[in-house]
């Protein structure tokens, strides 16, 4: 009875809201070459209602919405364009509209995009959500992708994990960290410039979504524009030179359309120092229309990525040797040789089909993608450290010895190290000349082996103008093998593959002597899955709509062991304890339109996720041991939001508050604690977070040629708990009696409630004015200020474990609350201020569109710390005391530096 009633009214409303519309026409056409523009975008701001244009570029919608409204008419490549129409029941036909070619696009090339890149080393993670923003039009998300990146500015301070990318409807984030690998794809953005975003919690129909928003790569051929296209590009950034070819077939008579794309990308070394670059990038797609609704689609990407990595630096190096200084490579044979570099090829295929009826789109697609992720380092065994930057090498060292200062031996490490700064890779051979035939040094790659298969779904279902239904799913299985490859022994014969400092087999059944390309070490597969499913609908009417969303997921991950490690003869070989997760999340939002032109949004969502892989196993590379207690991670959000769409004015201003609790996090160093010294994980649990704050962006338009635009963000992001903290030991440096079975000292809570995340500057400004000329020419310019960064804290100082003296095993004397505090204080980096200019020309000749773009960002050479972490080596009040007296510590913080001034170039010729 209650479903008859159910039904009865939803026909009703069917009935009552399908009577009174508005017809709205007209066709879109290339200004100056009248070629119809096919596939365009015809979206009702208030509602985001969006239709598109037919082949010959025509357009005929039909709008229940009544009274003045604002209407956006967009294009791939194309200046976008907003009329204001009234809509009251009589048909308007907006006639002839022209779209002028968008040479702004060649901004994408110029991120300076740190998906693309490695700033950081094994133990610290930085990533940016930049290369999720790029396809948004909102002007704050523009902002915060093209300029405030430039300083790790990261949206609300969301990692890139809480934001979901897909190709063609297939989910691509990555098991381990979350977050998607932007390297598979690189290079290629003719052809993933096709992106549709929804930001935050809004309704998306192709799945539930993260808090951070959700991009779709959309690589159907149908969709981009026919013709070849090539381009040239130059640089001083991560590459120095960029070549592309690009060709689109368009829709063929019989129902045929592909598209090929290919890259390469090239540096001797970047901005900073030794920093190669080499990549190709090749992409293929093939669809086939059987009828203007059914279409199946074929993709194939093949992106390789080799690039030298950089390092964090100490104020006192960088004062030594600038920002631009990496102390991972060397010169060999008069060639630059970098110790530390990353390859990235893991190609994938895609099989997509599609229906595209006026009432149902349904979407349904399957990925394969396999391929490799190395990560090379440098090793020594029983051998010094051969890091130039190594604290023992400085002249830091000398000064703050307990002992005494000794400025004499301080000068002259100091003179060392600006003689040699570099890696001696001539020094290395010769140790291993003189160590007989076993390695004291070797090159060696962390392998990451992944094959995935996925799969998803959806189908969006219009009931009327007033209701819409949704439904999908994804599936994803993963397996992954991980483990140490030797790849260059440096002149020795063999390496012992053992823990030099237990003197205990990593492979206990394996051969203790082995030599380049065999596997050392670790060796162990990850198999995860995933499926979700989600349902939701979204209500319509004139005064408001709204939306409900639910999603249900099941995971499951499990750490199989291939060597059998000495120092964890039971639990290291063989497969591990089975970790599920099931979750359930749900999400809403409700809209209310004051007038076409202005409106009101809330939305709020409870999600549940598990922890991501990387931190579930305490330390995967030698044992199956999980951290305990593991919960699932629960995120709790809201926004509101108010929209003002003027013809001359356009905009948002959000208010953000979101929570997220039962987090875990796992780190590795050294440390000299009040516990023992050794090589130790670090694990956290129970932590909670708080983000909240304002964001808000405005575009006016002061003619037809200049528009202005303000956007900002005054963020507060902090701890909002005091987590667990126990630290595994790898080697027998603890006291025995201390040491739980599972091998962990529980090390209480850790004093961090209220402190500041290091989620990049918290408040961000931006003022930009930008000229579009008749004659096909632009130029704009914005104004930054970024501010309240801080670098990341060390946890283990903030525990009571802190104030041990491990001579006596009793507090420090003077460890009090006020000396401890004033050790221990939060700072905060630099204030930015950066000014970034653009612009560019097009020309059409002979029917060849011709443009140039330039960028030069950072105008001033500002040099600014973006990010960076406590050292946690100083584990204990009295060294970290001792170390810090003379005001340039052996373990300070380490940093990551701005790049200066830099630009971007692009010659590009469309046939």
């Amino acid at each position: 009875m209650r479903l008859a009633i159910v039904l009865a009214v939803l026909c009703c409303c069917k009935s009552l809201y399908a009577q009174h519309s508005t017809p709205v026409t007209g066709k879109l056409m290339e200004k100056s070459s009248d070629v119809p523009i096919s596939n365009a975008a015809i979206t009702l701001e208030s509602t985001s209602q969006e239709f598109t244009t037919s082949i010959n570029g025509e357009f005929e919608i039909n709008l229940s919405q009544t009274g003045e409204q604002m209407l956006q008419i967009s294009a791939l490549d194309f200046v976008s364009k907003r009329f204001s129409v009234y809509l009251d029941g009589n048909p308007i036909d907006l006639g002839i509209i022209y779209l002028e070619r968008d040479i702004a696009h060649e901004q994408t090339d110029n991120l300076i995009s740190l998906t693309d890149g490695d700033l950081s080393d094994d133990f610290e993670s930085v990533s940016s959500s930049m290369g999720l923003l790029q396809s948004t039009r909102d002007i704050f998300l523009n902002r915060a992708a093209f300029d405030f990146g430039q300083a790790f500015f990261k949206v609300r301070g969301y990692d890139s994990r809480n934001g979901k990318v897909l190709i063609n409807g297939v989910p691509m984030n990555k098991f381990f960290d979350g977050r998607p690998q932007w390297n598979n794809w690189g290079g290629l953005n003719d052809v993933v410039r096709n992106q549709e975003f929804t930001n935050s919690l809004t309704f998306n129909p192709y799945t539930y979504g993260g808090i951070l928003g959700n991009t779709n790569i959309n690589t159907r051929p149908s969709g981009f524009r026919p013709g070849l296209r090539l381009s040239s590009s130059f640089s001083n950034r991560t590459y120095r030179g960029r070549l592309m070819a690009t060709y689109n077939s368009g829709e063929k008579p019989n129902g045929l359309a592909y598209s090929m794309s290919a890259s390469r990308r090239w540096a001797k070394q970047g901005y900073v120092e030794g920093t190669l670059y080499d990549a190709y990038s090749f992409f293929g797609a093939l669809e086939y229309q059987f009828n203007h609704q059914n279409s199946i689609t074929f993709t194939s990407i093949l992106a390789r990525n080799r690039r030298g990595r950089s390092s964090a630096l100490t104020e006192e190096v960088f004062d030594l040797m600038g920002g631009q200084y990496n102390p991972y490579w060397g010169e060999q044979d008069g060639k630059i040789r970098n110790s530390r570099e990353r390859e990235i090829f893991e190609p994938m295929f895609l099989l997509n089909y599609t229906l595209d009826k006026k009432e149902i789109n349904w979407n349904v697609g399957l990925a394969y993608q396999t391929g490799l992720n190395t990560r090379s380092r440098l090793g020594y065994y029983n051998a010094p450290n051969p890091d130039p930057t190594y604290y023992r090498y400085l002249p830091s060292y000398y000064i703050n010895s307990s002992i005494g200062a000794d400025f004499i031996n301080a000068n002259l490490a100091e003179e060392a190290f600006l003689e040699s700064p570099q890696l001696n890779w001539e020094q290395l051979y010769t140790a291993n000349a003189n160590n007989g035939e076993k390695a004291a040094y070797l090159i060696y790659d962390d392998v990451a082996q992944n094959t995935t298969i996925s799969g998803a779904t959806s189908l969006n279902y219009t009931w009327s103008d007033f209701i819409k239904l949704g439904f999908g799913g994804n599936f994803r299985t993963t397996t992954c093998e991980n483990y140490a490859e030797i790849q260059d022994l440096l002149g020795a014969i063999y390496h012992e593959d053992m823990d030099t400092f237990s003197s205990t087999l990593n492979d206990l059944n394996g051969e203790l002597q082995k030599s380049e390309g065999e596997k050392f070490n670790y060796h162990y597969n990850l198999e995860a899955s995933q499926m979700e499913g989600f349902a939701q609908v979204k209500l319509t009417s004139n005064k408001w709509d709204g939306f409900v969303s639910a999603s249900y997921s099941s995971f499951n991950v499990q750490r199989d062991g291939l060597f059998k490690n000495e120092r964890y003869l039971e639990n290291s070989l063989g497969k591990g304890e089975k970790i599920s997760f099931s979750n359930l999340s749900y999400k809403g939002g409700f809209t209310y339109f004051l007038t076409g032109r202005h409106w009101f949004t809330a939305n709020a969502a409870m999600v549940e996720q598990p922890p991501i892989i990387q931190n579930i196993f305490i330390n995967p590379r030698e044992n199956n041991q999980v951290v305990p207690e593991l919960q699932k991670e629960v995120v709790s959000s809201i926004d509101l939001s108010y929209f003002v769409r003027l013809p001359s004015l356009t905009g948002r201003i959000s208010a953000f508050y979101t929570r997220f609790q039962h987090t875990t996090d796992i780190n590795f160093f050294f440390v000299d604690s009040g516990l023992g010294s050794d090589f130790v994980q670090e694990v956290i649990t129970g932590l909670d977070r708080l983000h909240k704050g304002i964001e808000f962006g405005f575009e006016y338009e002061a003619s037809s040629s200049v528009k202005l635009t303000a956007a900002g963000n005054v963020g507060h992001y902090v701890y909002a708990s005091d987590p667990s903290v126990q630290i595994n030991f790898d080697t027998a440096g603890a006291e025995e009696e201390l040491i739980a079975k599972e091998g962990n000292i529980d090390l209480g809570i850790a004093d961090l409630k209220d402190l500041r995340l290091a989620r990049g500057p918290q408040t961000a400004l931006a003022l930009g004015v930008s000229y579009r000329a008749p004659k096909y020419w632009w130029i704009s310019g914005t104004t930054n200020y970024l501010t309240n960064n801080y670098s990341n804290l060390s946890t283990i100082t903030r525990t009571s474990s802190f104030l041990i003296d491990p001579d006596t095993g009793e507090p420090f004397p003077d460890a009090s609350k006020e000396n401890v505090s004033k050790l221990l204080r939060q700072s905060k980096l630099d204030d930015i201020y950066l000014l970034n200019l653009v612009g560019g020309k097009s020309w059409l000749i002979d029917g060849k569109y011709i443009s140039f773009f330039a960028s030069v960002n950072n105008v001033f050479d500002a040099v600014f710390r973006t990010g960076g972490y406590e050292q946690s080596r100083n584990g204990n009040f009295g060294q970290l005391k001792q170390d810090n007296l003379s005001g340039s510590p052996s373990f300070a913080p380490k940093y990551w530096y701005s790049y200066g001034r830099t630009y971007f170039l692009n010659l590009a010729i469309s046939f």
